[in-house]
């Protein structure tokens, strides 16, 4: 396609440089939020737990895992950036509100960090709960002290541009699950889990049920006490043989 240019001459960029207000360039200051009675309730359970209630479908690729601070329980908000660049990441500093998670698509790129260690202190400094990042931070030496939770896939030292396009708070995908703006994200040492805003509620009650239904179990195999008798009886639903030793070799 011919690309056409501002003048005769060529003297202004190419108009295929625009960027369109619109879908990949937009902004949603808000979200239907759960209450924060539910949110905190997640914090009774760690992601395994609540992974397993959602048919291990809903935890994010293990790549992106704890790199500073400790683990964080909160409502999503969303970013979704261009390749190698953080336009929208700074401005998520102002429509996140206290409490938030920012879940950051950064694109396919694989190169320059979303984000560093100012971010990270501006963050900190309006109560944002963390960073979930589907990418790449930098200057993880000075984000660690900060005891401020970042996920991510690794670091480099290579610094994002600030151009756009982007959006904030409109669907992503992280780690392989879409994110909604609003989901609650469940983050510790054993991952990160996506908790769908429609079914939170539901959940969570399913989790504290299961947990005191499972509890004189628990308590007993940490006595020793247990029996596997229920792997025979699905090896012999699935017609595995098991054959007595002979002794000898076959073959």
């Amino acid at each position: 396609m011919t690309e056409t240019s501002g003048t005769a001459t060529g003297s202004k960029k190419p108009q295929s440089a625009d960027l369109h207000p619109g879908p990949g360039f937009r902004i949603r200051l808000d979200f239907p939020r759960l209450d924060p009675e539910t949110v905190t309730g997640f914090t009774e359970f760690g992601t395994p737990d609540i992974s397993d209630l959602l048919n291990r479908l809903y935890a994010i690729d293990p790549l992106i895992a704890r790199l500073a601070g400790g683990s964080v329980v909160g409502l999503a908000c969303t970013v979704r950036t261009y390749p190698g660049d953080n336009l929208m990441v700074h401005k998520a500093l102002d429509v996140a509100r206290p409490g938030d998670v920012v879940v950051i698509n950064a694109g396919v790129g694989r190169s320059n960090a979303v984000l560093g260690d100012i971010i990270s202190t501006k963050a900190k400094h309006r109560g944002i709960a963390g960073f979930v990042i589907d990418g790449l931070i930098r200057d993880l030496p000075d984000i660690q002290p900060l005891g401020f939770p970042v996920y991510a896939r690794g670091t480099t030292p290579m610094g994002p541009l600030h151009r756009g396009p982007g959006e904030i708070n409109f669907p992503i995908a992280c780690g392989g699950v879409v994110v909604n703006p609003g989901d609650v994200i469940v983050a510790d040492d054993a991952g990160v889990v996506v908790v769908p805003q429609g079914i939170a509620k539901d959940l969570l009650e399913r989790l504290r049920a299961k947990a005191e239904a499972g509890a004189a179990y628990i308590e007993a195999v940490q006595r020793g006490e247990f029996s596997n008798a229920w792997v025979d009886t699905q090896l012999a639903a699935q017609g595995c043989p098991i054959e007595p030793y002979a002794g000898g070799f076959d073959g």
